[in-house]
């Protein structure tokens, strides 16, 4: 999770007024976050990356200021046209088609302040970034740049540049092979035959994403004037980061100027700060709170989490939502930030009016057993989003696309259905720890939902196990003994046989049940990983797995 750390002197000098440290250690778990550690001077904070402009220590403060009420509603912030354009070059279609940019002018930056800045750069990264595959993030001196600017699709081997950190000029092939940061991230962009590269009117260069600044723009605490630029493959998120990062920038006191985006096809003027309209009602906020509400209520506990509230009449009230809050999709969401904006410690426990006698649902208790057995076995338990996506789901493992449900609005690309097996989750999950030592051996235990046209609502709930072991010498001998573990622990029979699976190598792959009295408990299936999934998900050694469902 994203953490932060600030001083009590740089908030109090944001909010315009002395806090005392324990409110604030009060107050701050509040508004969703964990305090990690604090002492005299200084706090560490932990944030949820559902709430990305918490990032900064700009964007805390902004959310303060309603609970502390030096400013309520929502923020405001004057954008004025800067007359400098960027145009997108048509090459970059099938590349990083997207970019959005924009000019802070007025920036008064020290050298703790360009940490804070480069962190909250790298958090973004991580969090609506995907590690800069999906957007990637540049900052830059604009005193020692010429407009117009260009984004365009360069040829490797016939532009070179001095890149950040760096005292030579290196060609953009060069800088994948050589530079740090190259080789970290060259996996983005080296399958392609050009790489995606900005620069200004004297063809100087700004930045090549995803990978890296030029040394020219590099940013110093004598930087005044930014231009700020956000590149990737999904134009909604990529022009939501700029957004969080500008209206940062103008809590801290920066003037924003937009720029306009040349496509082929379109122009497109950024940032876009207008707010989004949605209508909340008193009688779902009450039936979900569980509390008494009014409309005015309801205003007054959005105005204070920074939203702009309208009372329309007894039930309903109309919602402006600023362009910063991206993890606002649906009603229930605003009915969430009625609870945080009425303070939570208002919301009195009271005890059910039917008194019952509790115990644990046998099948928690089942899969409770399942998780010791596990771990007894030497697994890693592990715990993945049930919100996937059609590449991930079907398209690396080798799977055709079925009757699935998905994401009415999804925030993004990567999360637009709802999963229904657990192994394309445990895979990913490798993919982001390649860097720990080997051998990895993790598990998971959650739930999936089928679509299922026989019953009413038309869904079906399940829940699964599954179960991933990578290492040099992972074989089908360890997986059927780590299957056949789990099942004698136990209690139940184990019935093998043989099963084709796209996922799987043929002829290394088996089905399984687990049969207690010869009712089938659990069934499933258990082998060696194809090379193609393997590589599918950027992975280096060979994977056993087994996924088995309980009934």
């Amino acid at each position: 999770m994203p953490v932060i750390n600030f001083t009590y002197h740089d908030l109090e000098e944001l909010l315009g007024t002395p806090l005392d440290q324990a409110d604030l250690l009060d107050l701050l778990p509040m508004i969703g976050s964990d305090v990690e550690a604090f002492d005299d001077a200084k706090v560490k904070v932990e944030f949820f990356p559902n709430r990305p402009d918490h990032l900064s220590l700009e964007g805390v403060a902004r959310t303060l200021k309603g609970f502390l009420q030096i400013e309520e509603g929502l923020p405001e912030y004057k954008l004025e046209p800067s007359g400098v354009t960027l145009s997108v070059d048509p090459e970059l279609e099938d590349i990083r088609p997207y970019v959005a940019c924009c000019i802070m002018e007025g920036i008064k930056l020290d050298e703790n302040k360009l940490k804070q800045l480069m962190d909250f750069q790298e958090d973004l990264h991580w969090v609506l970034g995907r590690d800069r595959k999906k957007v990637a993030i540049g900052i830059h001196n604009l005193d020692v740049l010429k407009p117009p600017f260009r984004y365009l699709a360069a040829t490797p081997d016939e532009v070179s540049f001095v890149p950040l950190e760096c005292h030579e000029e290196l060609t953009l092939r060069e800088i994948l092979e050589k530079h740090k940061k190259g080789r970290a991230y060259a996996h983005i962009i080296e399958k392609f035959d050009a790489y995606p590269l900005i620069v200004d009117r004297n063809d100087n260069v700004l930045s090549m994403p995803p990978i890296i600044n030029g040394e020219l723009t590099k940013l110093t605490a004598d930087t005044k004037n930014f231009l700020v630029d956000v590149t990737g493959t999904d134009q909604r998120a990529v022009e939501r980061t700029l957004v969080i990062l500008a209206t940062s920038f103008a809590e801290a006191g920066a003037k924003i100027k937009t720029m306009d985006i040349t496509y082929p096809d379109e122009v497109r003027i950024l940032p876009d700060l207008t707010p989004k309209e949605k209508m909340v009602h008193v009688k779902k906020s009450e039936e979900i709170l569980g509390i008494k509400l009014t409309a005015d209520q309801v205003v007054d506990a959005l105005k204070r989490v920074r939203m702009g509230a309208e009372k329309v009449d007894e039930d309903e009230v109309k919602v402006l939502i600023p362009p910063f809050r991206v993890d606002i999709l649906h009603e229930v969401d605003l009915v969430e930030n009625v609870a945080i904006g009425y303070s939570f410690p208002h919301l009195k426990p009271a005890l059910p009016r039917v008194a019952t006698v509790a115990r644990e649902d046998p099948r928690k208790e089942f899969e409770k057993l399942v998780r010791e057995i596990m771990v007894g076995l030497g697994q890693v338990e592990v715990m993945s989003l049930m919100l996937t996506n059609e590449e991930n789901h079907y398209q690396k493992m080798l799977l055709p696309e079925e009757d699935r449900i998905e994401v009415a609005q999804p925030i993004s690309q990567d999360r637009t259905m709802i999963r229904k097996s657990l192994l394309n989750g445990l895979l990913e999950f490798l993919d982001h720890n390649k860097h720990e030592d080997l051998p990895q051996k993790i598990f998971e235990v959650g739930e999936v939902v089928y679509l299922d046209h026989k019953t009413e609502t038309k869904t079906k709930g399940a829940s699964k196990l599954a179960s991933a072991v990578t290492h040099s010498h992972a074989n089908f001998t360890e997986v059927k003994s780590l299957t056949a573990a789990l099942l004698t622990n136990l209690g139940l029979e184990m019935v093998v046989e043989p099963l084709n699976h796209p996922s799987f190598v043929k002829g290394r792959c088996a089905a399984v049940k687990g049969l207690k009295e010869g009712k089938t408990v659990l069934k499933g299936v258990f082998g060696e990983m194809s090379p193609a999934v393997i590589t599918g998900f950027n992975l280096e050694y060979p994977v056993v797995a087994f996924e088995i469902e309980f009934v």
